[in-house]
């Protein structure tokens, strides 16, 4: 993993040695995702379970069903599980296609900024949500019936991406630049107007719209430390005597403190310029993996003595 320097506080560029393409908690969702969309699929080919119709059962059983039930004697009531388990359920490849396409684009940048464990809490709380919105909100405006998708968690981490980088271009169609804000915020609006409208077809807009509160609610408490508190059991940080020099623009402003290093040739003298960047790319991959957040002041000191000894020359 490289070390890469940013000279506009707005500037990210996505290197091989930078934030992973597939973070683990999205490519772990991707692949229940795609399994069980295979179960689908094989599901509709006729297959049976128990004599039941498999398809039949995956409605029946893991679909988001309303209450009261539209079908009562013939599908299950609401279940506590189907909250989660919708979000694993599509109706035909160019659904689930988008839906993980969208997760993948945007999602990459969110994980890595936040770290998996809060994107993971993240994103479920998101579909979750989203289910509870579909439920409880979406029946005053149109006839409720079964749901079933990722987009409500996908619409989450679009507006956490927008929030987090606003000024982020977007290329619609790959042709046309639109900044992350203004884009997020049409689809936002659009999916307002059509869930509270008659142009609501049979897509879950008040869901999707339930996912986006969550995205922006959990950004914001994320950026004054209020959700790693409550993931971490950490108490409230005393205030560092030392004088913050960096701030970054991402979900938790990263803080760089001028510390001590009497022992700083020591260190290198004993591990080697080898021994030395090992220690770099530790530090780096453990940021990809769980955010910037979870290092030690060790660490930063070492991250920002890095920091400064790379010249422009030294970026790839």
């Amino acid at each position: 993993m490289s070390a890469y320097r940013t000279y506009d506080p707005g500037e990210y560029r996505l290197q091989l040695g930078g934030f992973n393409y597939f973070p683990p908690v999205i490519k772990w969702i991707i692949i229940a995702n795609v399994a069980v969309f295979i179960l689908q699929t094989v599901a509709d080919a006729g297959f049976s379970f128990a004599g039941i119709p498999l398809r039949e059962v995956l409605l029946k059983y893991f679909y988001l069903w309303p209450f009261p039930n539209p079908a009562p004697g013939r599908f299950a009531d609401f279940q506590v599980w189907q909250l989660v388990s919708y979000m694993f359920m599509h109706n035909g490849v160019w659904h689930i296609f988008f839906n993980m396409l969208l997760l993948w684009m945007f999602g990459i940048e969110v994980e890595s900024t936040l770290g998996s464990k809060n994107f993971a809490f993240f994103y479920f709380t998101a579909g979750i949500v989203a289910g509870l919105a579909n439920l409880f909100i979406a029946p005053m405006f149109s006839a409720p019936g079964p749901t079933l998708g990722a987009s409500g968690g996908v619409y989450g981490v679009l507006v956490a991406f927008a929030i987090l980088n606003p000024n982020r271009y977007v290329y619609i169609w790959f042709l046309v630049p639109v900044k992350a804000k203004y884009l997020i915020t049409v689809l936002i609006v659009m999916e307002l107007f059509n869930g509270v409208s008659a142009h609501g077809g049979n897509i879950a807009h008040i869901a999707h719209l339930g996912g986006a509160v969550v995205g922006a609610i959990w950004i914001l408490l994320d950026r004054r430390g209020v959700i790693d508190k409550f993931l971490n059991g950490l108490k409230s940080p005393t205030k560092s005597t030392y004088t913050s020099t960096s701030t970054s623009s991402g979900a938790r402003d990263a803080q760089f403190y001028e510390m001590p290093r009497p022992k700083q040739k020591e260190e290198e003298s004993s591990s080697g310029d080898g021994g030395y960047q090992g220690t770099i790319d530790e530090i780096l991959d453990k940021i990809s993996k769980h955010g910037y957040g979870t290092l030690t002041e060790r660490e930063k000191r070492i991250l920002l003595d890095a920091s400064k000894r790379i010249s422009p020359d030294d970026e790839s």
